[in-house]
């Protein structure tokens, strides 16, 4: 089959058990999965008790990586996204980690939140298996975490990530391979207190059917069947079957199981416990099991951002009406920012796509943190916008628009830049710029209509030309214009204006 590379999409899944990759086409307004890719790196494992990835364990998801780059060689960059869950949000060496893994991938890794974890697991499992007439509870137990989710169609009401998985689990209470009663009721007993408080909400909401994704459960499920203890999907008396299976087997490495992969023996009986933990809490008497999960989640969301069907500009649009945004003015700021990118977007190389959209973001939500209290509305607009959970965005991107509303008044905090990597530092800079002019001349909130404004640019250097006397017919603006000049010398660029 001949592909065209332009409609082909491939999304990475760096999960703390294991590392999925799959690539698809985009045929007819329909997805055509093309290829998979799975291996169990057991990236959770290398964390030691400083919270730092191991040298060996970050070289084995180096290599993996460096195959799955290989594959995706010639797909557009545009058309791939690479994320990380738990265990990255948890390596206090990520960065380093993240560095090398962009090399090895040859394309960024977005470290996302739990519950952005969590909506795209729903997205995945809502797209493998629509319904939207009921109302189901999505359960997903990785490697670090586990994800519960309740939605209809593709909406997700409730998302939660807890921080249990099959690898720090089995690490807790399996650590030596041991599967005893007594070890598999208090890992069965840790999950329900991890369970306890979202227990009573998510009952309140209720469901009518409950399903499982990923690995661990597929496995489960798998196993289950083989031995003939339930038709389809996993009951409760059949999941209690394989616990009482475990215990009388004793040791990890001498399970044999039909179903199970020698590979993912070690983890097993620590995601049995928490299956079992979320049956007991949650009264579930069976579940069925998608094939649906991260990974098709997020090529869905790709492909909507590719195609203007971008979940994070309604994001955007719910935090602004959230927060009470005086939308007229966020809007005004948003057009004079856009025009001034348009004009410099190719001296400065500003992309089109990427920076465009975070200068937007940015001027429709600069104002949140009047919300707050007006003095250092600008610092806690910032503080609002890297800690919400904000569906879409990547911790990343969370970071870089922070920043935007971090610096788009009074003192330039070029300092604090230095959380941006320095590839990208120059970029977020140069878009605080143009969202400070934009700023500087909307401070009169006036429905009155700028005049044409040239704007270049020379390197750090900001030229804008007003038409002749406007200035002068508008000296509050001078005055302004003549304050911002001095904030701007701060990151070293240079403003002139006539």
């Amino acid at each position: 089959m001949t592909l065209n590379m332009d409609e082909s999409y491939a999304a990475v899944d760096l999960g703390s058990n294991s590392f999925h990759m799959i690539v698809a086409n985009w045929v007819d307004g329909r997805l055509q999965i093309i290829d998979r890719m799975k291996e169990m790196v057991r990236l959770a494992s290398g964390l030691n008790d400083k919270q730092e990835l191991s040298k060996e364990s970050m070289q084995q998801a180096l290599e993996c990586l460096q195959r799955f780059g290989q594959r995706i060689r010639e797909i557009p960059h545009v058309n791939v996204r690479a994320v990380g869950t738990n265990t990255l949000r948890q390596a206090r060496n990520g960065g380093v980690f993240l560095s090398q893994a962009y090399i090895a991938l040859g394309h960024p890794i977005e470290i996302i939140a739990g519950r952005e974890e969590a909506r795209l697991i729903y997205s995945g499992v809502a797209h493998s298996l629509y319904d939207e007439v009921n109302k189901r509870l999505v359960i997903d137990i990785g490697g670090g975490s586990t994800e519960l989710i309740i939605g209809r169609g593709f909406d997700a009401y409730y998302t939660e990530s807890l921080y249990m998985g099959c690898v720090n689990v089995g690490q807790r209470f399996f650590e030596d391979g041991k599967i005893k009663a007594k070890k598999m009721r208090k890992a069965v007993l840790f999950a329900m207190q991890e369970l306890e408080s979202i227990e009573v909400t998510y009952k309140k909401m209720g469901w009518d059917h409950a399903l499982g994704s990923s690995g661990t459960i597929m496995t489960i499920r798998d196993v289950v069947q083989a031995q003939g203890w339930c038709d389809s999907g996993i009951t409760a008396s059949a999941l209690t079957r394989l616990t009482e299976t475990l215990i009388a087997m004793g040791d990890s490495a001498s399970i044999n199981l039909t179903g199970l992969s020698e590979r993912r023996k070690p983890v097993f009986a620590s995601g049995v416990a928490i299956l079992s933990g979320v049956f007991e809490a949650l009264n579930l008497e069976k579940i069925n099991v998608s094939e649906g999960a991260l990974r098709e989640g997020l090529l869905h969301d790709l492909i909507g951002r590719v195609h203007n069907e971008d979940i994070r500009d309604k994001t955007i649009l719910d935090v602004s009406q959230r927060y009470n945004v005086d939308m007229e003015q966020a809007n005004r700021v948003k057009e004079t920012a856009e025009a001034f990118f348009h004009q410099v977007k190719a001296d400065w190389e500003l992309d089109e796509k990427t920076d465009l959209k975070l200068l937007q973001w940015g001027a429709l939500i600069h104002e949140i943190g009047l919300s707050v209290a007006h003095n250092q509305y600008h610092r806690h607009g910032a503080y609002l916008t890297a800690n919400s959970d904000l569906a879409g965005f990547s911790r990343q991107e969370q970071t870089k628009l922070a920043m935007l509303v971090r610096s788009h008044r009074r003192k330039f905090p070029l300092e604090e830049f230095e959380s941006i990597t320095y590839s990208r530092r120059a970029s977020i800079i140069r878009l605080s710029v143009l969202l400070r002019l934009a700023v500087v001349l909307h401070r009169s909130r006036s429905n009155s209509s700028l005049p044409e404004i040239r704007a270049g640019v020379n390197k750090n250097r900001v030229n804008l030309h007003f038409p002749s006397g406007w200035l002068d017919k508008h000296p509050l603006t001078l005055v302004d214009l003549n304050t911002e000049k001095s904030f701007l010398e701060i990151a070293d660029v240079k403003l002139i204006f006539d």
